[in-house]
């Protein structure tokens, strides 16, 4: 069945697919990125992104299952409440027995289960044994019913069938995977009572039906979302990175130093900022070109990005040629081997600039601060150590690296405590 709706779907997914790959072509290596020009075959990411797909689509339908989830069970003890007047006392014990004991306490379960805190771990399990649960449950009613002459309480399995494809928040695969356990069931209890007669084929051909309808409607849904969450994800790649080195912009640096000296506080580690500035880039330009300048941005931009290479380590153009890196749990030692590896990095690229008046190869001035964040200052401090420490760096004679910490202590945020002079790159 997946395979016909997939072939189904290949040419209006394949041409959008096509234009979005398109724009993925310029982006590092990152695991949508790598989706987005693979396709995804059979509703399958890889692993990592799959869970993270999984986690966002639930959280993206949550206010909708619980809505869903309620309405099952009001639906539930409405056709209770109408089976025990069809039905009567007698055949009426068991189905009574089943939504009591059976479905409305896994209804619940299930509706609990999408206000926990871990709900990506404990929603999908609980749902689709609640869901599998009430689909035999609804066959076990119809066997009652029909063994007391009863015929008309099928609608019931074609509103279950529905409901778990629809309703239950489930994937393509668990809701089909559910129903066709249920169906089989249903199936095999009617052959196995030898209900071969009209009624019967004509309630299974009805059933089935409704299974290949409902996968369709899921399967084309689960499709479409998968889709647009890659392409979430790319324009959010997009809008985060730099047009020109594809590395981090300036507003996601703003949002990362945030976001770390916040964490930093709470754990109590050191944070540094490193201010990477090409040394006499306007002079570089003016000898070779602005597209020689382009070719050397996205040079330093890499080699920037791979010195920097822990977790949360962050690489971002801050503006112009000046770069910025933030090192996470920066130990001295740490930030001395980031430098040294970054010093390396950009040395190796042995870029010629006879312009510059500090090497005849293309150099770098670093400006280097750490500290221990705390909650009675900002990060814009540290910010602007580093920044004073770039300039110390360039005012020095350029191509070298200045690191500073013990001067935090006396620093005035939003007052820069050196003269700038006017400078050409």
């Amino acid at each position: 069945m997946a395979q016909f709706l997939e072939r189904a779907a290949v040419p209006a997914y394949g041409a959008r697919m096509n234009i979005v790959t398109g724009l993925a072509d310029d982006l590092p290596d990152l695991p949508h990125v790598r989706q987005l020009k693979s396709g995804f075959h059979g509703l399958k990411f890889d692993p990592e992104l799959e869970r993270e797909f999984r986690r966002s689509r639930l959280d993206e339908i949550l206010g909708h299952l619980r809505v869903n989830l309620c309405l099952a069970i009001t639906i539930a003890i409405a056709f209770s409440a109408l089976e025990a007047l069809v039905l009567g006392r007698d055949l009426d014990r068991i189905p009574s027995e089943i939504r009591i004991l059976a479905i409305m306490p896994l209804l619940l379960i299930v509706l609990a289960a999408s206000f926990s805190p871990r709900r990506d771990l404990v929603y999908a399990p609980a749902a689709i044994a609640a869901m599998l649960m009430y689909g035999l449950s609804q066959v076990v009613i119809q066997l009652v019913a029909s063994a007391g002459g009863i015929e008309f309480l099928f609608p019931c399995m074609i509103l279950t069938t529905i409901f778990i494809y629809l309703m239950a928040g489930l994937t393509f695969y668990q809701a089909l995977a559910t129903n066709m356990v249920v169906l089989f069931a249903y199936l095999a209890a009617g052959t196995a009572l030898q209900s071969s007669g009209p009624e019967f084929s004509y309630d299974a051909l009805a059933l089935v039906t409704a299974n290949l309808f409902g996968a369709s409607v899921v399967y084309m849904h689960e499709r479409t979302s998968r889709t647009r969450f890659l392409e979430a994800k790319l324009l959010g790649e997009m809008v985060a990175r730099d047009g020109l080195t594809g590395i981090q912009n300036r507003r996601m640096f703003d949002q990362h130093i945030k976001r770390v000296w916040q964490q930093a506080v709470r754990e109590e580690e050191r944070v540094a900022v490193l201010l990477v500035d090409i040394d006499c880039f306007k002079n570089y330009n003016d000898r070779y070109g602005h597209q020689a300048g382009d070719e050397c941005l996205r040079a330093v931009a890499t080699s920037l990005s791979q010195s920097a290479r822990r977790p949360l380590d962050f690489a971002a153009r801050y503006g112009g040629e000046e770069f910025a890196v933030v090192l996470y749990e920066a130990s001295r030692e740490y930030v001395a081997e980031v430098l040294t590896r970054i010093q390396r990095s950009i040395a190796e690229l042995n870029i010629p600039h006879e312009a510059s008046t500090a090497a005849t190869r293309l150099t770098v001035s670093i400006g280097a601060a750490f500290i221990m964040p705390t909650v009675t200052r900002t990060p814009e401090g540290l910010i602007q150590l580093a920044d004073e420490a770039l300039y110390s760096a360039k005012e020095q004679g350029r191509n070298r690296v200045v690191v500073m910490e013990a001067e935090y202590q006396n620093l005035r945020t939003g007052r820069f405590e050196k003269r700038r002079t006017q400078s050409s790159g």
